[in-house]
């Protein structure tokens, strides 16, 4: 990572949507540079994909929450399938392995409270390797979507 990736990085953060052409006239680069510059980032793997930022409220899901899971036995195996499960759930959109008390944080989101409930207890109590949870609403969030690189600072 350059200067000039780093430059193209936050470009890209700020509107992915825009041409090759355009980012590279904001950047200050020929296209075909440009280009080039923006593959071999995508190569490394620096740029995971694009996505558009949904408003979960606009696909009627108005109540988001974390639920934090502990699970037993710990091993591998049942963390593995215990994401790629949860990851498959339609109230899903993220799940993150973490340490400390619990072993997992679930973000989820559902129509309403009644909703959340039945995703708590039809389908995460259901699972044996879930031994506890707990949930926390999400009353309001903010989201940076742009992410600094640290090492020029």
């Amino acid at each position: 990572m350059d200067e000039l990736d780093s430059v193209i990085i936050r470009e890209l953060q700020l509107n992915a949507r825009q041409t090759n052409r355009e980012l590279a006239r904001t950047v200050g680069i020929a296209p075909s540079t440009c280009l080039e510059r923006v593959r071999s980032l995508v190569e490394r793997g620096v740029i995971r994909g694009y996505h558009a930022d949904v408003d979960p409220a606009a696909l009627d899901r108005r109540v988001e929450a974390f639920v934090s899971a502990r699970l037993r036995p710990l091993s591998r195996s049942v963390i593995d399938a215990f994401k790629k499960a949860l990851i498959a759930l339609p109230e899903v959109s993220a799940v993150f392995v973490v340490a400390g008390d619990d072993d997992f944080l679930i973000q989820v989101s559902a129509r309403d409270l009644d909703h959340l409930h039945d995703f708590l207890i039809d389908r995460l109590s259901q699972r044996r390797e879930v031994v506890s949870f707990r949930s926390q609403i999400i009353y309001e969030s903010s989201r940076k979507h742009v992410m600094e690189d640290l090492s020029e600072k």
